[in-house]
């Protein structure tokens, strides 16, 4: 039975009454992908699973599989987004996809609708604020990934930049930042001291980001990854090098659980 047969088919059974709605909606959640061409299969029901929608990892992949990808998500996506785009590919990217808008310092392309101003974002659709943090200016194509992601997901987000431990006073001064935020992303580079400082002075989550930024001994983000993982600092997890995505739907699902444990207390009696 091809997708839209089993689709049509559930549809019956609901409108039939021999499915409750829920049951169905469960059936969904778990429906058939769609093959585009011989290289992927899109996992459409993504969001009804997770929450969010599944996303292109642009990197090693071809122009021409990126575009055909997300034509393919453009009917059934909010949200159709590909991640480490460089300039030269998003050149490519232009002529084969209408309604394109790229975000440089993220690498990240989207389709938004045209009658919105290029690189704006919608408003949030959650409640809390992300606040993401970058120990210096090397790592804000980390930071920008992540904070792209989660504006692009529907979140609010409050970025401070450049405020490593080499000049703790950039941090200090700026402490508002940290205590208006629900969750913090903190993206560090070098020895990645950053997170363990400000999980040491903040009330939220704080989600720890290594990059690949530093000298030879840093081995490419491994010394600022166990230093993340050893943190003596209570509340900080940790997520893969440069993985400034995977960072922001963290940040992201904690907040959708806060909202949904609220509003699940709020109909209690």
């Amino acid at each position: 039975m091809t997708q839209p047969e089993a689709l049509k088919s559930l549809l019956q059974s609901v409108a039939a009454g021999e499915v409750n709605p829920d049951v169905a909606l469960e059936k969904l959640k778990h429906f058939a992908y769609e093959p585009v061409g011989d290289f992927a299969r899109i996992d459409h029901h993504r969001k009804l699973r997770t929450g969010f929608p599944e996303v292109i990892w642009g990197q090693d992949k071809t122009p021409e599989q990126i575009a055909q990808i997300m034509e393919a998500m453009r009917q059934h996506n909010s949200v159709v987004m590909a991640t480490r785009i460089e300039p030269s590919v998003y050149a490519q990217l232009q002529e084969k996809v209408a309604d394109l808008h790229y975000y440089p310092n993220a690498r990240i392309c989207t389709l938004q609708d045209e009658r919105r101003e290029e690189n704006q974002f919608s408003e949030p659709q959650y409640s809390g604020i992300i606040g993401i943090l970058s120990a210096g200016t090397a790592d804000l194509p980390v930071a920008e990934e992540a904070a792209v992601t989660a504006q692009l997901c529907g979140f609010q987000v409050q970025r401070l930049w450049d405020v490593g431990v080499a000049g703790i006073h950039r941090l200090l001064s700026n402490r508002h930042v940290i205590d208006s935020a629900s969750v913090l992303i903190v993206v560090a580079g070098m020895e990645g001291a950053l997170p363990s400082v400000v999980a040491g002075i903040a009330d939220c989550p704080v989600i720890a980001v290594p990059t690949s930024i530093g000298y030879g001994a840093s081995f490419g983000g491994l010394a600022p990854l166990l230093t993340m993982l050893n943190s003596c600092a209570a509340g900080v997890g940790v997520v893969n090098i440069d993985n400034g995505f995977g960072a922001a739907i963290l940040a992201g699902q904690i907040l959708r659980t806060a909202q949904k444990l609220q509003v699940s207390s709020s109909g209690v009696e």
